[in-house]
């Protein structure tokens, strides 16, 4: 999975977090014992896991050393572990993950097994799902160029999937609420949209590139970013497409 930086990825965490509000609110447990978050970056949405249920045991989970170490510093009444989602072994009675699966290439078929080991009653997860937007596919196109590509080929990418199919997916175990929702985020400055993907889904471009060719293809990124979501009087709006499960066990 790509690099990750705590600070970076924080810097819009209130726009990020309101999907993973928008999932929890979704989730009818009652008095879960043990609820765990897979794929918990710096640990500061898995803290309102904690406030929407104070008496479970809530466990963090994420393959970042460096998100563990933030959520560790930051959180330290929870608990925190690194692991890999496709080798974590565990249970819980609410199981949560928010944008992390679609890092996973093959997570619709993971899905099933991971549901029947690690789920006893919830399942709920978010993925991003703007691979035909702009903010995505102008940075796949730069990096597809000769002098980049020589670098990206290969990379993990974002995968992700309509919601009838993670339904279909899981309908065999779960009573399975799937929707999808497009946020229009309002971010502030000419390349806030570069600056909110740096920290996301351009990771893995980013992290492929040595540094000469990195700050080149960052400096021929912006401009078009800019051109794709304008600023008008410093505001610039940037439209989100999440997809969203929440599965209950009969």
């Amino acid at each position: 999975m790509p690099s990750w930086d705590p600070q970076r990825y924080l810097t819009y965490a209130d726009q990020r977090g309101r999907p993973f509000v928008d999932l929890v609110a979704r989730i009818g447990a009652a008095s879960p014992r043990a609820v765990v978050d897979l794929g918990c970056g710096p640990g500061n949405m898995t803290m309102l896991l904690a406030e929407k249920w104070p008496e479970a045991d809530i466990l963090g989970v994420d393959s970042s050393p460096d998100m563990v170490q933030r959520a560790r510093a930051d959180h330290p009444s929870a608990r925190w572990e690194q692991a890999d989602v496709r080798e974590w072994h565990g249970e819980a009675d609410v199981l949560v993950s928010n944008a992390m699966l679609q890092w996973v290439p093959d997570h619709l078929a993971l899905l099933p097994s991971l549901a029947a080991r690690s789920a006893r009653e919830w399942l709920a997860f978010q993925v991003p799902g703007s691979e035909s937007f702009p903010s995505h596919t102008l940075g796949e196109e730069l990096a597809s160029m000769a002098e980049y590509a020589a670098h990206t080929a290969g990379r993990e990418q974002l995968v992700s999937h309509d919601p009838a199919d993670y339904l279909a997916a899981l309908a065999a175990d779960f009573d399975v609420d799937a929707w999808e929702t497009t946020y229009l985020h309002v971010l502030h400055g000419d390349d806030a949209v570069f600056e909110w993907f740096s920290g996301t889904g351009l990771r893995p471009i980013l992290d492929a590139l040595p540094d000469d060719l990195r700050a080149r293809y960052v400096d021929e990124l912006r401009p078009m970013l800019r051109a794709a979501y304008p600023s008008r009087d410093g505001v610039v709006l940037l439209p989100f497409r999440r997809v969203f499960v929440v599965g209950r066990r009969r």
